[in-house]
């Protein structure tokens, strides 16, 4: 209940704010934007909120993507990614690829290194492969808390989230309040795009990307739980792969107003 209030709170000052602002509130915003390309939601978001937005990047492909678009508006757009300390070197060389290429700054937040020694000390190094519950404490510890501290102090941030990625972003908005995290806004720029779109533009651009990509990883995450993916199988069936009817998503993007996970 008191989760449900603060959102519900959050949600009407942002509305407040867009009705005074600009005389529209966050799903006017979202309806207008949905008939519209990712690179004119950009130029919104940046124009409102620059300094306080900042792009998530796990440098997969529609991170790429949206970096390639971003360099084109400004050049000192705010990119974050976060390194849990099991990345793969495909991740790693793309992060470089991506610095020389487009001059950016990359902000790189790390997971607290005595929650991490603890953690391991007490579960071991590969706990995630033993239960859900100790694969979840793991994801909070290395992705979650750092990404909370990414977020600290933005008034939005920009995530490459699709609808045809997963059942459990089916529903997602181009612009919506992001109640996990204080209410403030998420931009979502390729919520209508397809997967042959995402690689269409990458080649026509030539835009750096990872190279396990190429290897069967539609969806790139740690290197311990993360596989290629079969034909026919689901965009994210290379995510914790030995877990069955589970929540297949590590915390980042859970609303807690709808999901037990």
């Amino acid at each position: 209940m008191l989760l449900s209030n603060i959102y519900e709170s959050r949600l009407r000052f942002i509305n407040n704010w867009f009705q005074t602002s600009c005389m529209q509130s966050v799903e006017a915003i979202a309806k207008e934007f949905e008939s519209k390309s990712a690179e004119e939601l950009l130029r919104w978001a940046i124009d409102k909120f620059h300094p306080r937005i900042a792009l998530a990047s796990s440098f997969g492909a529609e991170d790429v993507v949206l970096i390639d678009m971003l360099a084109r508006i400004r050049k000192d757009v705010r990119i974050f990614t976060l390194d849990t300390g099991r990345l793969n070197q495909e991740t790693y060389d793309v992060m470089d690829a991506i610095r020389d290429r487009y001059g950016v700054s990359i902000e790189v937040y790390f997971p607290d290194a005595k929650e991490v020694e603890e953690m391991v000390r007490k579960y071991g190094l590969n706990l995630f492969y033993h239960s859900v519950e100790l694969r979840k404490l793991c994801c909070e510890v290395r992705k979650v808390k750092p990404l909370n501290r990414a977020l600290n102090g933005l008034d939005a941030w920009i995530t490459g989230l699709r609808r045809e990625q997963a059942d459990t972003r089916a529903n997602i908005a181009k612009v919506e309040v992001d109640a996990q995290h204080n209410g403030i806004l998420k931009i979502n720029p390729l919520a209508d795009w397809t997967w042959s779109m995402v690689w269409e533009y990458i080649r026509r651009n030539k835009v750096p990307y990872n190279k396990l990509h190429d290897k069967g990883y539609p969806s790139i995450g740690c290197e311990p739980c993360t596989r290629a993916v079969q034909p026919g199988e689901p965009f994210r069936a290379g995510r914790w792969w030995w877990e069955q009817d589970s929540y297949k998503e590590c915390g980042l993007h859970l609303n807690p107003l709808k999901s037990k996970g």
